[in-house]
């Protein structure tokens, strides 16, 4: 199994991505926070087809460029149930259900805490997750509508993955995760991982994708021992 992605800038701070599958040809955009942006990455891209809109969550920066991107390519929408408060929806899975992108099987997760419904698209062949508000480069997503001991359950199954899995998380927030993290971790590998961020960030590069590894390694809400201390850090963060 090959998947080959593109990521590409939207709005203020979210990515947008396109997923192929090498052996089908198959097309695939996880969330749709500009249309506009998605079409022109696809016309770059060469690809000449959008089959699937994979939705991980139903707020509008993750939805709002569902119906017009259906109206352009003809794509079937997939995504949780909650998805429809905010835009069209074709097909409704949940965690343990599998999506098939061209040959390439991607395995639902349900993943609460951010929104109700959230959940995440995992390939175990190629070594990869697209997750959403989830999950972000040292950082997590906050808590709309879970609780904090949903989110801490949603990222431990996250940090249960191996080490090597590579992390595509849908905002660029990662300059300002990693002040927050500085304020409790005072490491000098932490210093260190900060300030090429920083440094990436002056050079416009984006500091996404991630690696399981990595953010076990650094990032404050996967090192929180518990879920008490996870929900204290969250509200630092909120507040930061």
């Amino acid at each position: 199994m090959t998947l080959e992605v593109r990521l590409f800038p939207c709005l203020n701070d979210n990515y947008g991505f396109l997923v192929r599958d090498g052996a089908t040809g198959t097309v695939a955009a996880v969330d749709t926070p500009d249309a506009d942006a998605i079409l022109a990455e696809l016309e770059r891209s060469g690809w000449g087809r959008l089959d699937l809109i994979l939705n991980t969550h139903w707020h509008p920066d993750h939805t709002q460029g569902n119906a017009a991107l259906k109206a352009a390519t003809g794509c079937e929408i997939v995504g949780p149930e909650e998805v429809r408060k905010a835009a069209p929806l074709d097909r409704v899975v949940k965690g343990g259900d599998t999506v098939l992108l061209g040959e390439t099987p991607l395995e639902i997760i349900d993943a609460p805490g951010h929104t109700l419904g959230h959940i995440v698209y995992r390939s175990v062949g190629d070594s990869l997750a697209f997750v959403g508000d989830v999950l972000f480069v040292l950082g997590c997503g906050r808590l709309f509508e879970g609780t904090p001991d949903q989110m801490w359950a949603s990222l431990q199954t996250l940090a249960g993955w191996p080490d090597e899995t590579v992390i595509w998380c849908a905002h660029e927030y990662t300059a300002s995760n990693a002040r927050f993290t500085l304020s409790l971790d005072d490491r000098p590998e932490m210093q260190a991982r900060a300030d090429e961020i920083f440094a990436a960030r002056e050079r416009g590069q984006p500091t996404v994708p991630t690696t399981i590894g990595s953010e076990k390694a650094f990032n404050p809400f996967l090192r929180a021992k518990n879920a008490a201390e996870f929900a204290a850090r969250r509200a630092a963060k909120d507040s930061f």
